[in-house]
């Protein structure tokens, strides 16, 4: 069974088609990126998946639930980080972090637990004893990263994970999906328009355009199918080319 089922996806706002039928599959344990410029439809798609949306049409499943119909298990099963998410800034990183562990854990061992995880995760030291209106973008992009994984989520799902962070957050934020994936075999399905990170990060990947999946495959078999050297040649001659259309 895979971990996401994606078959023929689609959303409407008002006259504007966001999503066009788009179908996918994601394997358990892999690192999934969608990717595409901004409006492609990337942020809708995992809204969709987090059941903050409810699609025009088609159907997605987590682990063998519908997104739709079954939207409360879901929630048990992800852990969701948007785009422009925030930290409640008169709190420090740890009151944060602590006062995330208590609302999703059972009891207090598991509170510890998660605590402990986040600590180690968010990378922040001693600051994470300063209130987190002093921390940079990518001090507070570290810390809602732990607060993401500490739960242990079975699919963590990540909307430009490392968008407009410099190159020394950047790569610590893609460390810390590589390692918590390989070291706790959690899924992730994260979308960025940054293509070149994505080569680095991810499995395989889907090129997404104007609520399109344009094509689909690991970041080896789209550059020689496209004979480019990176994801950004194989994105521009896909869609000059039409692609190979998985919709």
């Amino acid at each position: 069974m895979p971990a996401v089922k994606v078959e023929n996806l689609e959303k409407d706002y008002g006259k504007v088609k966001a999503l066009r039928g788009i179908s996918f599959e994601i394997k358990e344990g892999e690192i999934f990126g969608l990717i595409g410029p901004n409006g492609a439809g990337k942020s809708t798609t995992l809204k969709i998946l987090a059941t903050l949306l409810t699609p025009t049409g088609g159907k997605a499943e987590i682990f063998g639930h519908d997104v739709v119909k079954e939207a409360p298990r879901i929630r048990e099963l992800i852990s969701y980080l948007p785009e422009e998410a925030g930290a409640y800034k008169n709190l420090t990183g740890r009151e944060y972090l602590e006062f995330m562990a208590r609302l999703y854990a059972k009891n207090e061992r598991d509170s510890a637990k998660m605590m402990e995880l986040g600590i180690k995760l968010s990378g922040l030291g001693g600051r994470l004893d300063d209130k987190v209106s002093t921390y940079s973008k990518g001090m507070t992009r570290k810390l809602l990263l732990a607060r993401a994984l500490m739960v242990r989520p079975k699919l963590a799902i990540l909307d430009e994970p490392a968008s407009g962070l410099d190159i020394i957050n950047a790569y610590t934020i893609r460390k810390t999906i590589r390692e918590f994936a390989r070291s706790e075999g959690v899924t992730f399905l994260l979308s960025s328009h940054n293509m070149l990170e994505v080569e680095f990060l991810c499995h395989r990947v889907a090129l997404i355009d104007e609520g399109r999946i344009i094509d689909l495959g690991t970041p080896g078999e789209l550059k020689e199918r496209y004979d480019a050297e990176n994801l950004e040649e194989v994105f521009m001659r896909a869609i000059g080319e039409g692609g190979v259309h998985y919709e």
